[in-house]
């Protein structure tokens, strides 16, 4: 497991300079959520839930590190997650074996718990508010409970959230943290 966040946290070490972006303590977080949220959880879906980035290439862990350290297997079930925005997201999705289904949706969340602190412009959140509302929601309540609930509130309070800023009683997304 530490092989996992360390070669994880590599590509952020080298090119993130404020450790206080989002960014940085990712794989912490998606792990932080596995273990307060899974169970049963496999050491498996940590390893996977460290490694796994889905919003930023540049972040993503070296495949050849990933390969030396924990195995080909690891490598090749990393190259097999869809990511946020893929065709056919949801028929990849529901291909996933618990282990990594759990890894994937633990990621995915917390992305989703910082979307408010990125760039993005409130109508390019809308649409991934409608992905998630299609795809990973109804995903989650396939996989596990509790993962299901907090992408529940996530997507109620976002939606609330839309509907006031449409309104123009916010002027940007506020937090939308779990």
């Amino acid at each position: 497991m530490l092989d996992a966040l360390s070669i994880a946290m590599a590509p952020r070490r080298e090119s993130l300079t404020d450790h206080h972006d989002p960014a940085f303590l990712h794989p912490g977080r998606s792990v932080l959520v596995l273990l307060h949220d899974v169970r049963p959880l496999e050491v498996e879906s940590l390893v996977l839930g460290a490694l796994h980035e889905s919003q930023e290439p540049t972040l993503r862990a070296d495949p050849g590190a990933v390969g030396r350290a924990l195995g080909p297997e690891v490598v090749d079930r990393l190259a097999g997650f869809p990511l946020p925005g893929a065709e056919r997201i949801v028929e990849r999705l529901v291909l996933l074996d618990r282990t990594s289904a759990v890894a994937v949706l633990a990621e995915r969340l917390d992305h989703l718990r910082h979307l408010h602190l990125g760039a993005a412009i409130w109508r390019e959140w809308e649409a991934v508010h409608e992905e998630v509302e299609r795809a990973w929601l109804p995903f989650a309540h396939r996989v596990d409970a509790r993962l299901s609930t907090r992408f529940e509130h996530w997507s109620r309070v976002f939606r609330r959230r839309q509907a006031r800023a449409r309104s123009g009683t916010v002027g940007e997304a506020p937090s939308t943290s779990t």
